[in-house]
């Protein structure tokens, strides 16, 4: 299948991210409290905490801060509590947002994403005013050049919903939530290392932005993005010269 060119929105998204490595941290240790405190201090039994801990092992996360924040996730220290929170709303040219937050205070929160929101060229919706065009799922993207043929056999035999190529040559994996795991680990012992391994929220449809747009969509992203308490923010926007 073809599919949107996005190599450089990919290559742009990561940088922003290598800018952002302070903030990492912080982020990955309230996904894995989050993790932890919803599904037990168990790896084996827990796939979200599996996750977590696969990006805190990324990020270089020490070890040892890995295991207090099970223990004060579980119980068995103390510590911050933590609660997932998502906003939704629209961006410029109505493009839409979602911003999942996870917060120790709701009511700064709200305010810091409604103040980013409005001051930024967006708006804050109501929740599930944007959610339902996006799908829940696990991704993995490869750069041009890997093999088409390989990705595929692998991806489909270990139970990938769909294989899209894009035009710079880039190859989308999608898989349903469940199976992300699988897939993932399929691919890396064939010797398939994915460029982007994520569960997250994929637009079904884009909205095309350039021009004066497109950098008004992306000082709104990265101000959202820079916010203490946001985890992870979507958007449907196809932003020329990536985002």
């Amino acid at each position: 299948m073809a599919g949107h060119s996005k190599w450089a929105n990919i290559q742009h998204r990561k940088g922003r991210q290598d800018e952002k490595r302070g903030k990492v941290w912080t982020r990955v240790i309230r996904e894995i409290m989050v993790a932890a405190r919803l599904g037990g201090g168990d790896l084996g039994t827990n796939p979200r905490l599996r996750l977590a801990v696969e990006k805190a092992k990324a990020a270089n996360l020490p070890i040892e801060t890995v295991k207090r924040n099970i223990d004060k996730a579980t119980g068995n220290l103390e510590g911050a509590h933590y609660e997932e929170i998502r906003y939704e709303g629209y961006g410029i040219g109505g493009a839409a947002i979602i911003v999942d937050t996870m917060t120790d205070n709701k009511v700064r929160t709200v305010a810091d994403v409604r103040h980013a929101f409005s001051k930024y060229g967006g708006s804050m919706g109501t929740a599930g005013s944007v959610a339902f065009q996006f799908k829940h799922c696990g991704q993995l993207i490869f750069a041009p050049g890997t093999s088409e043929d390989k990705v595929m056999e692998v991806a489909l035999e270990a139970g990938a919903e769909d294989v899209i190529t894009d035009e710079d040559g880039a190859i989308e994996v999608l898989t349903a939530y469940p199976d992300f795991e699988a897939v993932k680990n399929a691919l890396e012992a064939a010797g398939l290392k994915p460029e982007i391994a994520e569960v997250t929220m994929r637009p079904e449809n884009t909205i095309e932005l350039a021009g004066e747009d497109a950098a008004r969509m992306r000082k709104l992203l990265d101000v959202l993005e820079d916010l203490d308490d946001v985890q992870d923010v979507f958007h449907n926007a196809a932003i020329e010269g990536g985002a």
